[in-house]
């Protein structure tokens, strides 16, 4: 595609990979200094290198990255699909991607909620995927309401595009409900923690088992297209009524619900989906989340939860290990939000008999909210070295950078 760039979208190009070329080889990856060198170099270069593409968007607060792979991976996989596979997930990072990958015609990127409106004006998405909205970093993106509004300003500003939407969530249904003909993918879901007031007219929000709605304007959860359904196994039912088994290796609820996404998105680009869940039963991790890595003495598995409801997932999970020991790691770099105060909004009382271990960055202020949950616990320096003190299976779960440090460490 590159060869139908104009002069200086090629100079862009050629110059963004010498760049990524250079970062790679000192042992950086690469996936964001490419991108931006060539938007300093062409303002355009995105919308230039998306032409001839369908492209499909993946916004919201949770679960990004793991639903893009899954995406990607239902329609065919790395040689059929450009993909932001290390997160990089605004303008430049989505940049690099697409110039990584100049002959892909199906190109799935992950987006950071706050650049939805820039990324979809200059790659005219197919399909929108609208996930959850929750909080997470208020000292970056601002209150989660407010958020989810501008998601949904940037789906009303593309009509052609198809909006699959999470329809059990308040806000990311309010988004939604801005395109013409949304697709709704629902499952009951654990955290309604920012659902309280209604999207349309501020108006209070009321839960009534699998429902909910407002009294205000009357607006109520919108009938799913797609549903996951747990009858003699867990299955994605579609719109036309027939399950297709969900056999995948990443455990939770959270992940059989991306996969639901997953093969519903595949199912608007064309794909069987029966085709699609085939495609996803050898998935095991997406950049270290989940993975489990054997060590002297057991094993780590490694789990990210860096806000209220991804730790609401993620207890979901630990529940299901009771008497398993949890190292919990805490930074608060750029990467993550400096404000920690969410830490209050975490039920870490659901750790109850597990064995736990509080590190990193901001392991003060984890240690007294611990302590307020009746949790006894010990201090470590390091998060990776206190699962290495630890016989047996260890969860070590981090927010963004502790993670990442965590990953990079074991690998």
């Amino acid at each position: 595609m590159t060869d139908r760039l104009p002069p200086r979208a090629r100079l862009a190009v050629a110059a963004a990979r010498s760049v990524s070329g250079m970062a790679r080889r000192t042992g950086r990856n690469g996936s964001v200094i490419g991108g931006r060198v060539a938007t300093v170099l062409d303002r355009r270069v995105l919308a230039r290198l998306a032409v001839g593409r369908t492209v499909v968007l993946v916004t919201g607060t949770n679960g990004k990255t793991t639903t893009t792979s899954m995406i990607a991976r239902a329609l065919g996989g790395d040689g059929e699909v450009a993909t932001n596979h290390l997160g990089a997930n605004m303008p430049d990072g989505i940049t690099t991607a697409l110039l990584d990958a100049p002959d892909r015609r199906l190109a799935v990127m992950e987006v950071d909620e706050s650049y939805l409106g820039e990324v979809a004006a200059a790659t005219d998405p197919a399909v929108v995927v609208l996930l959850n909205f929750s909080r997470d970093q208020l000292d970056r993106v601002g209150e989660v309401r407010t958020v989810a509004r501008r998601v949904g300003d940037a789906v009303a500003a593309h009509p052609r595009a198809r909006v699959v939407a999470f329809a059990d969530d308040v806000l990311c249904a309010g988004a939604g409900l801005r395109s013409a003909a949304p697709l709704w993918v629902s499952s009951p879901s654990s955290w309604t923690g920012d659902a309280g007031v209604c999207p349309r007219c501020d108006g209070p929000v009321t839960h009534a088992g699998l429902r909910w709605s407002c009294g205000g304007c009357g607006l109520e959860r919108p009938p799913g297209n797609w549903a996951l359904v747990c009858d003699d196994g867990w299955s994605a039912r579609g719109p036309d009524g027939v399950e297709v088994p969900l056999e995948i290796a990443l455990p939770g609820h959270a992940n059989r619900l991306n996969a639901t996404f997953a093969i519903a998105v595949a199912a608007e680009l064309g794909v069987a989906p029966a085709v699609a869940a085939a495609r996803l039963r050898g998935l095991e991790q997406v950049e270290g989340r989940y993975r489990t890595v054997t060590r002297p003495g057991g094993t780590t598995r490694l789990l990210l939860a860096k806000n209220p409801a991804g730790w609401a997932q993620v207890l979901d999970l630990l529940d299901e290990g009771p008497g398993r020991p949890v190292v919990v790691a805490v930074n608060s770099r750029e990467a993550d939000g400096r404000d920690v105060s969410w830490l209050w909004d975490v039920p870490f009382e659901r750790l109850a008999g597990h064995p736990v271990v509080a590190a990193g960055d901001r392991v003060a202020e984890l240690s007294v909210r611990l302590a307020y949950a009746g949790l006894p616990h010990r201090i470590a320096d390091d998060a990776v070295g206190a699962t290495r003190d630890t016989l047996g299976a260890v969860d070590l779960v981090g927010n963004y950078t502790a993670f990442h440090d965590a990953a990079r460490v074991l690998a």
